[in-house]
């Protein structure tokens, strides 16, 4: 069986408000100096009402009605630091940048902070992205949180990030969240690489744009899954493309979230009985292809530090330590 390339790693959408984006529309009339009839807002889309896009560029806000518009595109963060682009972002903008890989059903913002709520399932789908600020002393902030979980019926829990190695009680929102009597998870680390480097043959790897029947059915053998929930985050990136090998006796599954110009790679599995065999390889390099078709050229990637053989595997394979995280929880009661 030949790999299946994927439609595009479809279906496209808008980007969402917060992201960062590139707006090509028609002038209203043309350049005096040039002659030139389109320009370019660069910049966080803060408004899309009315037909109104407002893009904050450095220049001030720049509002665009959509008429005009002749492409919108979601672009990564300026680099900054030097270095290979999967290496170039800071820990705060590649958490910013993943956000869209794995989204969440709720999302709500207080300050730079990100809340999101996804009815329980999964750490990164019901925890507050804590990149910036949160506009409010972080004791408040913390209230605030705390609220907005209560609300849902959700423990709070905190994504606090820094370098390899860190220690969350170094950092205020940590320092905090332990005082209140938070308990840390084991870390998770955060790995980079270029699409373009995986090696391998991806023989036998079906690609596909939809979430199938086939896929999800693995899935849930794999993992206590909350089918709702799961649905919406597989499907809910402005783009993605799963991988499955097997036909009736799925062996393998893999997907990958398009979303700020990278690919974040997610929901790897092997059948216990089927390891070893190269499936793993195959389907990074299926899924490395569609991020590059997707015009991505970057990959992320979340796995435990303690699981050393999922670190083996993507190290093998090119991925580079980017940064880590810790998710700070509060138990029930």
């Amino acid at each position: 069986m030949r790999a299946m390339d994927a439609p595009e790693a479809g279906p496209n959408r808008d980007p969402r408000v917060g992201s960062r984006v590139v707006v090509r529309y028609r002038l209203e009339r043309p350049d005096p100096l040039t002659g030139a009839t389109l320009t370019d807002a660069v910049g966080e889309l803060v408004g899309d009402v009315d037909g109104i896009l407002v893009v904050r560029t450095r220049r001030g806000e720049v509002r665009v009605p959509r008429s005009r518009v002749t492409a919108l595109k979601e672009v990564p963060p300026s680099p900054s630091r030097r270095g290979k682009p999967h290496r170039a972002l800071s820990v705060e903008d590649l958490q910013r940048v993943m956000l869209g890989a794995w989204p969440a059903m709720e999302t709500a913002r207080l300050g730079d902070w990100v809340l999101r709520a996804s009815r329980g399932f999964t750490q990164r789908a019901n925890s507050v992205m804590t990149a910036g600020s949160p506009g409010i002393p972080v004791p408040a902030a913390l209230d605030a949180v705390e609220r907005w979980y209560a609300a849902r019926g959700l423990p709070p829990n905190l994504t606090v990030a820094g370098p390899v190695g860190f220690d969350p009680a170094d950092d205020a929102v940590g320092a905090e969240a332990l005082r209140r009597g938070y308990v840390a998870r084991v870390a998770t680390l955060t790995l980079t690489a270029p699409t373009r480097v995986m090696m391998g043959d991806p023989a036998g790897v079906q690609v596909r744009a939809e979430l199938t029947d086939a896929w999800f059915t693995a899935f849930r053998a794999y993992r206590e899954v909350d089918d709702e929930a799961a649905r919406a985050i597989l499907t809910g990136s402005p783009a993605q493309a799963f991988t499955t090998v097997g036909d009736d006796d799925v062996i393998g599954i893999g997907r990958l979230g398009l979303a700020a110009a990278w690919g974040g790679v997610a929901a790897m599995w092997v059948d216990p009985r089927s390891r070893r065999r190269g499936i793993a390889t195959g389907m990074l390099v299926a899924l490395a292809r569609a991020a590059d078709r997707a015009g991505a050229a970057s990959l992320h990637l979340q796995t435990d530090c303690d699981n050393t053989a999922a670190l083996a595997l993507y190290e093998r394979h090119g991925f580079e330590r980017h940064h880590a995280y810790v998710n700070l929880r509060r138990a029930p009661g």
